[in-house]
């Protein structure tokens, strides 16, 4: 694979330093890490090796290492693909859909102090209502499959009550293919 005319790492080291300085009111030390990761990824900034073959002996190029951050394009990429690929090993031939139950906002301060039938009653109102929708023949028709994840807090640790169901359908009057 041969290396791209302009990657990010070239855009931070350019341009790094005057958007830190613009940007100083909302940008916290994490950001300005992963933005110094990502300059200094696969540079001598980070050390690296002389690439040697073991037969011959012959030394042909330095390879710099890496920065291994989790944002870094570089780094990453290679591992996402691999992720990736691995999660579609283990999709079943069929189509999935993703549904998200969003508790009302007004209501979640009496979800934390009545955690246990809250949670229950979301669980099961978003279980039946898809169970019940799904099997109307005007809709889908089906027999699903669903599994919910129940996530409570949004990204900035705010008070956020949801389900995210992922389902799948056979529809009843084929044959199912994935028993």
């Amino acid at each position: 694979m041969s290396r791209p005319p302009l990657e990010v790492a070239d855009l931070i080291r350019s341009v790094g330093a005057a958007f830190v300085e613009r940007n100083r009111h909302w940008l916290s030390w994490k950001h300005i890490k992963v933005l110094l990761a990502i300059a200094r990824c696969r540079t001598a900034a980070l050390g690296g090796y002389l690439d040697e073959c073991t037969r011959c002996g012959h030394r042909a190029t330095i390879s710099y290492n890496s920065c291994r951050n989790r944002h870094c394009p570089k780094c990453q990429t290679a591992a996402r693909e691999r992720w990736i690929a691995a999660r579609q090993r283990e999709l079943l031939p069929t189509r999935y859909v993703h549904v998200v139950f969003t508790f009302p906002p007004q209501l979640a301060p009496l979800a934390l102090q009545n955690k246990k039938v809250i949670y229950d009653l979301l669980f099961r109102a978003s279980a039946e209502t898809l169970l019940e929708v799904a099997c109307d023949p005007k809709h889908l028709g089906a027999e699903i499959g669903f599994f919910t994840v129940l996530h409570t807090w949004n990204q900035k640790l705010g008070l956020h009550i949801r389900c995210y169901i992922v389902r799948t359908a056979r529809n009843r009057a084929l044959p199912s293919t994935t028993r």
